[in-house]
């Protein structure tokens, strides 16, 4: 016998993963846990007995609940879930499926759709962020077609604007939760940024690299991988996240200078491999970073604009971000993303993982 969960597949973002309702799933976290591990197939680096597509950026899940907090219509979980590892680390945030989670609230019927456009508050549970959503809802349904574009993505799709507030320190207490907007780290100066998402930022220089190499290019050499993590452990323990090497936070970023109409570059790991574009949530941080003086991301950027809009370079091209800094750090960031809903049924895991609601015989569900 398997256990018949409900299921949307989506790409959010430059990412996609299952999205599923909180009611659907264990309440128990480490049932829900070995669900999701089943679910995708980990550890194995293909995940062949799962739905993983075999890389960290298509091995993400969204759990989605009615929320019951004044002012916010939904709560959004995300899990990463290890490829290789039978690791469910739910400590992140990702700001590409997030940007799946307003279409998947308005359709699973949590948020009523509106004519044109349907704004969607989201409480995300992984770091206490607060996000507004907008979805393109056209004659009261959501649309996925539309002409805006992203890097990381083939073609165009309607337009979902994210708007982030309350993301200053939500998982390590501070936005700089050392007390200084740069420390020294085994020789190296580093950013310990704690903004939508808690990342170390180094100048790629400053290990012998390039923050405009190919991802590949990067993750080819072992002396350099091994150098960041270093880095990235002795980071973790300072930003108060204790012991993080079976953690994907805090995130390693390499940043330089760009000879592109942006006003830095940066490569962002995830951490033990590069992000083939730029998180949304990672380049929230790196973009704070770089409007605050003394920090390494500071440093490298190469045009300081007027506006409030940080441009960042990154391997598909560059994203933009919108920036409400106030003085002692940020108010709020917006992105524009787009999403698609690509796949809806029911994802069978085996019924000794857990034995929910369990699948009937085909024949039977035919009927």
């Amino acid at each position: 016998m398997q256990t018949r969960i409900p299921c949307v597949m989506m790409r959010g973002g430059t990412s996609r993963g299952p999205y599923f309702l909180a009611t659907d799933l264990p309440e128990d976290p480490a049932t829900r846990d070995a669900v999701l591990l089943a679910a995708m197939g980990s550890p194995h680096r293909l995940q062949v007995d799962g739905i993983g597509g075999g890389d960290t950026l298509t091995s993400k899940v969204a759990i989605v609940s009615r929320s019951t907090e004044p002012g916010v219509d939904v709560n959004y979980l995300f899990a990463q879930v290890s490829v290789d590892k039978a690791i469910v680390d739910t400590r992140p945030n990702c700001g590409n499926m997030l940007s799946g989670v307003g279409p998947f609230a308005v359709e699973a019927g949590i948020v009523p759709a509106r004519d044109g456009t349907t704004p969607v508050v989201i409480r995300n549970q992984n770091t206490g962020a607060l996000v507004e959503a907008v979805v393109q809802t056209p004659g009261g349904e959501v649309t996925y077609e539309g002409e805006a574009s992203i890097p990381g993505v083939a073609g165009t799709a309607a337009p979902v604007i994210l708007k982030f507030r309350d993301i200053m320190g939500g998982k390590c207490g501070a936005l700089f939760p050392t007390g200084n907007v740069a420390d020294e780290i085994q020789g190296v100066r580093a950013t310990l940024i704690d903004c939508a998402m808690p990342v170390m930022i180094v100048e790629a220089a400053a290990l012998g690299a390039s923050a405009l190499s190919p991802p590949a290019e990067i993750e080819a050499d072992p002396v350099l991988m091994a150098r960041i993590e270093s880095l990235r452990v002795e980071a973790g323990m300072r930003m108060n996240l204790g012991d993080v090497r079976d953690s994907v936070i805090p995130k390693p970023v390499l940043v330089g200078p760009s000879p592109e109409a942006a006003d830095l570059a940066a490569r962002y790991l995830t951490p033990h491999a590069v992000h083939k574009a730029m998180a949304v949530t990672g380049g929230i941080a790196i973009a704070v970073a770089s409007r605050t003086p003394g920090t390494v991301a500071h440093a490298v950027t190469t045009v300081h604009t007027a506006d409030d809009t940080a441009r960042i370079a990154h391997p598909s091209g560059v994203i933009e971000i919108a920036l409400g800094m106030k003085e002692n750090g940020v108010e709020w960031a917006g992105v524009l993303r787009t999403a698609r809903r690509i796949f809806e049924g029911n994802l069978l895991v085996p019924a000794r993982i857990w034995s929910g609601h369990q699948a009937a015989p085909l024949a039977a569900a035919a009927e």
